[in-house]
């Protein structure tokens, strides 16, 4: 099933739950790829899940979670940093696509993070419009560390759950569809080092491992 137009948030969690585990396996579908697919996607787009993630080239979205051309609309910022042209991607998502499911994508080894928590610390900006990126992240950070977090692995983690919970706040629309189950929203954590899209926050639905909000 691919369809957003007949998929619960559950199914389309699901769904990348499992192209997930095919990855971590190293035995990927490469599902929908073909000129078929192609061809067919010239009549419209009805992606299962609208993706925020990192801009890092270690984490292609279509490739760790297994899927194919036209499943998922993928927004990438460095750091997964939201300003109003991404929650209006996101709307647009949810809202023009009937998009079931958003995923916030965070990442181990995050140099977003990485520069944020560096500026924090020793009070190294970086130059230009990088520093935006530091100013975007560093939010979480503080939150993180009143918490009493201290490792790279808590300040990413949290800024994932923070991002989800912003995107939520600031989003009427999504907010709307979470009321009445017809979208659920959920932050991950990609690792590199094993291939898993750990669940830390959901929105809406029930995911082993994640924190149930709302």
């Amino acid at each position: 099933m691919t369809s957003s137009q007949h998929q619960t948030p559950q199914q389309a969690w699901d769904s990348l739950r499992e192209g997930n585990q095919r990855f971590m396996r190293g035995d990927s579908d490469h599902p929908r790829q073909d000129l078929s697919r192609r061809i067919s996607l010239q009549e419209g787009q009805k992606p299962q899940a609208v993706v925020l993630a990192c801009s890092d080239s270690r984490a292609p979205v279509e490739i760790l979670f297994d899927q194919g051309l036209g499943d998922v609309f993928v927004i990438r910022t460095a750091g997964e940093i939201t300003d109003l042209s991404v929650l209006a991607s996101l709307e647009f998502a949810v809202d023009s696509l009937e998009v079931p499911l958003v995923v916030v994508l965070g990442h181990e080894k995050c140099g977003a993070v990485a520069a944020a928590s560096q500026a924090l610390n020793g009070g190294d900006m970086p130059a230009g419009f990088q520093r935006v990126l530091v100013e975007k992240v560093t939010p979480s950070l503080l939150s993180a560390k009143k918490r009493g977090m201290e490792s790279s692995d808590a300040f990413e983690r949290n800024h994932v759950a923070e991002i989800a919970d912003h995107i939520v706040d600031r989003s009427p629309e999504i907010q709307a569809r979470l009321a009445d189950n017809r979208c659920a929203v959920v932050g991950l954590r990609y690792r590199l080092s094993d291939g898993l899209a750990e669940p830390l926050v959901s929105y809406g639905l029930d995911i082993e491992g994640a924190q149930r909000v709302h």
